[in-house]
């Protein structure tokens, strides 16, 4: 039997498309004991709805989901809007949940499986940051947290995740953590697909119900890149990435060009690994074994 990972999603999903491809890799992903999602940015009810239409395509309506911050913690772009939702509005069900429940679900299933749980952050650091700072415990709690997110080598300057809320990110890379693994643009801008190659293997479900919202980025891009779906799969394929050791540092000026630039100082000591190549090839063998149940 293989040992399987007890994971904690936290997730923007509804902005960009790869939120949603990444939890359809959890959801079918064999060792992945996904013990619930949590919402992030903007309206977190419609961002829960789509997280709860994956999960009910592929006939796993009995993740808990909950939402969490809609602001970003002091400043930052935010991101109010839910684009990805219309497509698939016929398919959900209400928008009631409770707001705000994020935090304490986060710290209670944190807390109740101490050193085993991997906490994967695939949307802005809102939720995250203020769980660490409620209970400053928690990190050392956690088995590892996996990120999606910042730029450290090569690529646009800055990253969305952290510019769009960079205390937040700040904070959660400042807490006292054990192990920390992050994916920046450097090498999940090299995992993509175009449109024509998304439509020929999106089989099967969930991929199939994201197609629905895939229609609607591809007005907008004429790629689909996999910078989420990236980190989830590495927390049970590391070998897919190269890796460089240190601190991240996360830039925290006011002023909006300033604010979220990323850098990794190098220490073979420090707590933070970043991803620094990436295997394309396996990574897509290992993302769409995964989705045929290979």
């Amino acid at each position: 039997m293989f040992e399987t990972v007890p994971v904690l999603l936290d997730t923007d999903i509804g902005s960009d498309i790869d939120d949603a491809v990444a939890l359809s890799y959890l959801l079918r992903q064999p060792r992945c004991e996904l013990l619930g999602i949590t919402t992030v940015t903007g309206d977190v009810q419609r961002r829960a709805s789509l997280a709860e239409i994956v999960c009910r395509a592929a006939g796993r309506g009995d993740i808990p989901i909950h939402c969490g911050r809609r602001d970003v913690l002091l400043y930052g772009h935010g991101q109010p809007h839910v684009p990805q939702f219309v497509a698939v509005a016929h398919l959900a069900g209400g928008l009631d949940r409770a707001e705000n429940s994020a935090v304490e679900f986060l710290r209670t299933a944190i807390r109740s499986r101490p050193g085993e749980v991997v906490l994967l952050t695939i949307g802005p650091f809102s939720n995250a940051a203020i769980l660490f700072a409620v209970d400053p415990e928690i990190p050392s709690l956690l088995k590892g947290i996996v990120s999606m997110g910042g730029r450290f080598f090569e690529g646009p300057p800055r990253e969305w995740n952290v510019t769009c809320d960079p205390v937040s990110a700040a904070m959660v890379y400042n807490a006292n953590r054990q192990s920390h693994t992050t994916f920046g643009l450097d090498v999940t801008m090299k995992c993509r697909l175009t449109k024509s190659e998304v439509a020929e293997r999106f089989k099967g479900q969930p991929l199939e119900t994201i197609l629905l919202m895939a229609n609607a980025w591809f007005e907008r891009a004429e790629h689909m890149t996999f910078h989420d779906p990236l980190a989830a799969a590495c927390i049970f394929a590391p070998e897919i990435c190269g890796y460089s050791q240190g601190r991240i540092c996360v830039s925290v000026s006011t002023h909006k060009h300033l604010a979220g630039f990323t850098k990794l100082l190098a220490d073979e000591t420090g707590p933070d690994l970043v991803a620094s190549s990436v295997d394309v090839d396996a990574f897509f063998t290992e993302f769409f074994g995964v989705l045929a149940g290979r």
